[in-house]
């Protein structure tokens, strides 16, 4: 029988070691000491009278008892989340953080140039923008608010289309001067294509060069749209990349555009759990409004 009263706040401490499987990763998210993590953690397993971790090298793995409470430890966050949104349901709740995980593209090129608006308005307001290629796990809590290419299949996970986009054939002048004519799908089979590094693909809806040209095959690659941009910018071959980004850059031309098109899509996803935090909820909003309003740039 656990001899310890049983804290509710320790569960917290729990949440966060389970979801980054390190004392160190858990601390920084909750912004307390290594130690305060591993007291509390002690202390919980104290009360409850089970070992709820395995210290292994490469990090905590959750025991069976660990398992068992995990979800329980869930539904009882989400019961805090809801009350914490229905009773400060105002602007001056709008303070804290929110970490909003994007791909490179639409992080960098759309986001980051417009998200400063949001603090002027919201002055307490953190927002972190995390652009990286990747998905993020929103039941982890890697992210607040996550921007993906495809609908969530979790249930837990709430998902609003924010816009398809438009991808095309581009190239530097510099680079089509030197280089033979490309009048047909045929003449691509004499240029340098530049692409994803096939084995770090995130996400099925980017494997998309083969789609455009049919026997092209990358020989310069990148985990990074960011970094593909850039070497199509100075030249070393031909990209497929979203036309939001390459209109920005007149000394790209786009190749066979009456021929050569793709058509993605930019979801906005967050967890059920914390949607309708006032916080989380005017983040989403602004970037909602921010992609209506500039529609254009995507169509």
């Amino acid at each position: 029988m656990p001899k310890h009263a049983f804290e509710w706040s320790d569960l917290r401490y729990f949440l966060a070691i389970a979801r980054s499987g390190k004392l160190t990763s858990a601390a920084q998210r909750l912004k307390v000491e290594h130690s305060t993590v591993s007291r509390r953690l002690a202390a919980l397993e104290t009360a409850l009278g089970a070992r709820l971790f395995d210290r292994e090298p490469g990090g905590y793995k959750l025991t069976p008892a660990g398992e068992k409470l995990f979800p329980s430890a869930e539904e009882m966050e989400a019961i805090a989340l809801t009350s914490q949104s229905h009773l400060a349901d105002t602007d001056l709740s709008l303070s804290g953080t929110v970490r909003i995980g994007a791909p490179d593209g639409f992080g960098s090129f759309f986001l980051a140039p417009r998200i400063g608006r949001l603090t002027e308005t919201h002055p307490n307001l953190e927002v972190q923008l995390v652009a990286l290629p990747r998905v993020f796990s929103l039941s982890k809590r890697e992210a607040d608010i996550a921007i993906g290419l495809s609908r969530p299949k979790e249930k837990r996970l709430h998902g609003y289309k924010l816009t398809d986009y438009r991808l095309k054939m581009y190239a530097a002048s510099a680079y089509l001067r030197r280089h033979p004519r490309i009048d047909t799908l045929a003449a691509l089979s004499q240029h340098r294509f530049i692409g994803y590094v096939d084995d770090l693909l995130y996400t099925p809806e980017l494997d998309y060069l083969r789609l455009a040209a049919k026997d092209a095959r990358a020989l310069l690659k990148s985990s990074t749209l960011v970094a593909q941009l850039e070497m199509t910018l100075a030249g070393a071959g031909i990209c497929i990349l979203p036309t939001f980004m390459a209109r920005a850059h007149p000394e790209l031309e786009c190749i066979l555009p009456e021929t050569i098109e793709l058509i993605r899509s930019f979801w906005l996803v967050v967890h059920t759990d914390i949607r309708n935090l006032a916080r989380v909820r005017t983040v989403s909003e602004f970037i909602i409004g921010q992609v209506e309003s500039e529609r254009t740039l995507f169509e």
